[in-house]
């Protein structure tokens, strides 16, 4: 008997031994898989620009994307970015294959900013080939910059126009007995529609008109222009229903060059390399592409210009961010991140890059004063991306320049609150009565089983007037200009970048490197070497913090099965008591359809 509990402990034992031995054996493989960050560039090779999937501001890995299938691709506009730039500069690379995918969820400033560097790569002489099956409206607008834009035979060109949608749920919450309390300063400021109206206002109705025009035009300008055919005439054929017709059709009206099979794209590819078989070139991916150099910690002149991506919802934590659609920017983390760089002596000029609809008040805030503190030190330039609207502005007013795409959408000075009643849901619906007692008139503040009193309704709007004040101040303090002058132009009101150039809220159109240029300028350097910040999150890390969170795939599946549209609807209602009552955000909840 002795013997055989010997015998089961050791075993038992050696299982252990042996079972850390491996884990520890897998997590050295993977890490040092993780920390390969360069990639040797083969010779004759043609960049893949594999639009499927979403966009988002960096490029993040997901190490359990395979394992659990998911179905989401997600490439950082990051790595688009340097990979097309990378395959400019090197020699190695010939060319670059556009495969249009089912790819969606970007900005019309995100495609802006990609199709400019591929406008850019084609002025090296190199070629750039596109094939799809189905081009979207996001595809199409990146594909038509091609030499040649090859189409499936039983393909088609989703051209269209733009719509965007808006829901409204008061009937919802009046049916389940939810009332909202609704405080705001803005004719424009329409995030909080839904909860009262069925319908939009005239108001909104009337910027979203404006902005989508706006942005439409440049959107139809850009591939009229690389088409050789003019504005009207594309016009006119968006009006015809382009979804629908023929492939012939597109090319007899030069929307495409060619039509074929996908098979037949290699040889085409090795064609325009002056190559006889379709095996004779290599391909290399974005993220390998992107990643074939990287730059040193300090560079030989120890002059560093910091890119700091400020990217989502504004938060005041990640606690917070229950509900956000994706990225956020949790106040707690980056005014600490911002206080570093200030105090960084080799940091001489930083570039905040905001692509964000806004957020809590008071985190905004808090970024703000971080904003100010960089200022009093060194040079700092935003860079607008798809979104610096409300918050987004509020964290960006402050910047001794800012530059903004033509597409991307900004201003929306204003700040709203929302407070949720549910007397009707308790008290008539669910049969739970509630009894309060109370020392003072306040006491139950913020009690939603019962109605706000007039008192509690004034001290509220007092409230959202003065945080009002104060957003128009900054405005107004940043950007030079009267407080009357900024309000004039703010009560919520969403601008396009172009527009806001003209009415004096950003500086300069342009782009993240154009914003870097400009902070190199500002700084007075000629060499400088530009870093990331916030560091992206190791392998390690992002293995244990997946691990550990369940909600994240199960979120991903939501969205997937939902669709953007419905997805939003749902984790908008669902994160209304985690993003504060007061906030400063774009005024809607809306789909583009790109």
């Amino acid at each position: 008997m002795k013997d055989f509990l010997k015998y089961v402990l050791a075993t038992v034992v050696g299982i252990i031994v042996v079972g850390l031995i491996c884990t520890i054996i897998s997590v050295i493989t993977l890490l040092g898989l993780a920390s390969s960050s360069t990639v040797s560039v083969p010779n004759d090779a043609v960049l893949v620009l594999k639009l499927d999937g979403s966009i988002m501001e960096r490029s993040q890995d997901n190490p359990f994307g395979g394992v659990l299938g998911s179905s989401t691709e997600q490439m950082g506009l990051d790595d688009v970015l340097k990979a097309i730039s990378n395959a400019q500069n090197n020699d190695k690379v010939k060319g670059i294959y556009i495969e249009a995918g089912n790819f969606g969820g970007a900005t019309p400033a995100q495609l802006q900013e990609i199709r400019q560097a591929l406008v850019k790569f084609k002025k090296s002489g190199k070629f750039i080939v596109s094939y799809g099956d189905q081009y979207t409206q996001g595809t199409y607008y990146l594909a038509s910059v091609a030499d040649s834009v090859v189409i499936n035979p039983e393909g088609m060109i989703d051209w269209k126009g733009l719509s965007f949608q808006t829901m409204y749920y008061k009937d919802v919450l009046d049916k389940l007995g939810v009332k909202m309390e609704i405080f705001k300063v803005g004719t424009y400021k329409s995030a909080v529609e839904p909860y009262f109206l069925t319908e939009m206002s005239d108001a909104n109705r009337e910027q979203i008109t404006v902005f989508s025009d706006e942005i439409w035009k440049q959107l139809q300008s850009d591939v009229a222009k690389s088409r050789k055919i003019a504005y009207n005439q594309l016009n006119q054929l968006t009006d015809e229903g382009l979804t629908v017709k023929e492939t012939n059709y597109y090319l007899k009206k030069k929307l495409v060059d060619k039509v074929a099979f996908s098979d037949e794209v290699p040889q085409m590819l090795a064609y325009c390399m002056n190559k006889t078989k379709a095996g004779d070139y290599n391909t290399i991916s974005v993220e390998d592409l992107a990643a074939s150099t990287s730059n040193e910690p300090k560079g030989t002149s120890g002059n560093v210009i910091a890119v700091y991506y400020a990217a989502g919802d504004i938060v005041q934590s990640d606690e917070s961010s229950l509900g956000s659609m994706g990225e956020v920017i949790a106040s707690d983390k980056v005014t600490k991140d911002l206080k570093d760089l200030a105090d960084d002596d080799d940091v001489k000029a930083v570039v905040l890059r905001v692509n964000s609809p806004g957020g809590s008040a008071f985190a905004s805030e808090q970024i703000w004063h971080q904003v100010m503190n960089i200022k009093s030190k060194k040079p700092i330039i935003v860079s607008m991306g798809g979104y610096a609207a409300s918050g987004g502005y509020y964290i960006s007013c402050a910047a001794d320049y800012i530059v903004a795409e033509p597409t991307t959408l900004t201003g929306s000075i204003g700040i709203f609150g929302v407070f949720p009643v549910a007397e009707e849901l308790i008290n008539k619906k669910i049969g739970i009565h509630a009894n309060t007692v109370k020392t003072n008139q306040f006491a139950d503040f913020g009690d939603y089983t019962r109605q706000m009193t007039e008192a509690e309704k004034n001290a509220l709007q007092t409230y959202i007037n003065r945080g009002y004040e104060l957003f128009t101040k900054r405005c107004a303090d940043g950007r030079k200009m009267s407080q009357d002058s900024i309000k004039a132009i703010a009560e919520g009101r969403v601008w396009t970048g172009e527009h806001a150039l003209k009415i004096g809220l950003v500086d300069k159109l342009g782009n993240l490197d154009d914003a870097i240029e400009i902070a190199k300028q500002r700084a007075n350097v000629k060499e400088a070497t530009i870093l990331s910040y916030p560091a992206k999150s190791s392998f390690f890390e992002q293995l244990m913090d997946k691990a550990n969170n369940t909600d994240s795939y199960a979120d991903a599946k939501m969205r997937e099965l939902l669709g953007p549209e419905f997805y939003n609807f749902f984790m908008n209602l669902r994160s209304l008591d985690k993003k504060g009552s007061v906030n400063a955000r774009v005024p809607f909840y809306g789909n583009f359809n790109l």
